[in-house]
């Protein structure tokens, strides 16, 4: 099985920064895209950035500028680096990874960590 581990999160000021990481857990012969969603209470669930296996990324416009996601595919990581950190940045964050392929050739279509919680507050 594979599975999505977060960490990073927390309380940070504003205008403070964060660093979220997110590594699959498992046997993986690859990773198409990895990824982070934010989600709060009530809310729906949004995109903030992604990033695919030959470093093509893309980020929600509320972050350009101020986030920068990155991968290691040897290692089977994601991480968010978030700067200039805004009370409305705060939210459940979620990390994905699409096309997952293990090592006996099992495919997964989408995984989904548990959540880490990011409050951005003076």
């Amino acid at each position: 099985q594979v599975h999505l581990v977060e960490s990073g999160g927390g309380l940070v000021q504003p205008g403070g920064s964060l660093t979220l990481s997110c590594t699959a857990s498992g046997s993986i012969r690859s990773i198409d895209v990895m990824g982070w969603y934010r989600q709060g209470p009530g809310n729906q669930r949004d995109l903030v950035a992604y990033i695919s296996r030959n470093d093509r990324t893309n980020y929600a416009e509320s972050v350009k500028g101020r986030f920068t996601i990155s991968m290691d595919n040897a290692k089977n990581t994601v991480t968010l680096r978030m700067s200039s950190l805004k009370p409305e940045d705060t939210d459940v964050y979620y990390c994905y990874a699409n096309r997952v392929t293990t090592t006996s050739w099992r495919r997964y279509i989408e995984l989904l960590g548990q959540g880490t919680t990011v409050t951005v507050s003076s």
